[in-house]
């Protein structure tokens, strides 16, 4: 009779590690892309990623940089005050309306051979915002300047 209960109890432990198991593995592929990490162009310049991690760069849209090249497609630098980043942006929409030069972006992509690939653009969504990351970057280059002083 013990020996009965000792076998459901193995057994019930089991199951349980083997839904561990699952749980954990579904939990890891439904993050695989929902996992962006930002990082600053001087972050980039310390630190090269992998050529297939995609990851969100911040920062501001250098001054003079933009040029169109084809359709949606269009390249342009990203600066930090400190280091600037080549992008090349081929998405399936426009940028947004208020993506313009020296203001802040955030793109998101893949960086290889030297250059940023964007597939999707962030950019303000009013006169006044930027976005946090972007501006927390621009504070420790002591290049962030307050709108509204």
């Amino acid at each position: 009779m013990k020996s009965l209960k000792k076998k459901r109890r193995i057994q019930i432990l089991i199951a349980a590690g083997l839904a561990l198991v699952v749980a954990v593995v579904l939990i890891g592929y439904g993050f695989r892309d929902g996992i962006n990490l930002y990082r600053s162009p001087s972050q980039l310049a310390e630190t090269t990623p992998d050529p297939d991690e995609y990851f969100q760069l911040g920062g501001l849209v250098k001054e003079g940089s933009i040029t169109a090249t084809e359709g949606v497609a269009f390249d342009f630098v990203i600066t930090d005050g400190v280091a600037e980043v080549p992008v090349s942006y081929v998405g399936r929409d426009p940028a947004p309306d208020l993506f313009t030069e020296g203001q802040g972006t955030i793109a998101k992509g893949y960086f290889r051979e030297g250059r940023f690939q964007a597939d999707d653009l962030l950019a303000k969504h009013d006169e006044t915002y930027m976005p946090k990351e972007v501006m927390d970057t621009l504070k420790e280059t002591g290049v962030y300047q307050d709108p509204n002083s």
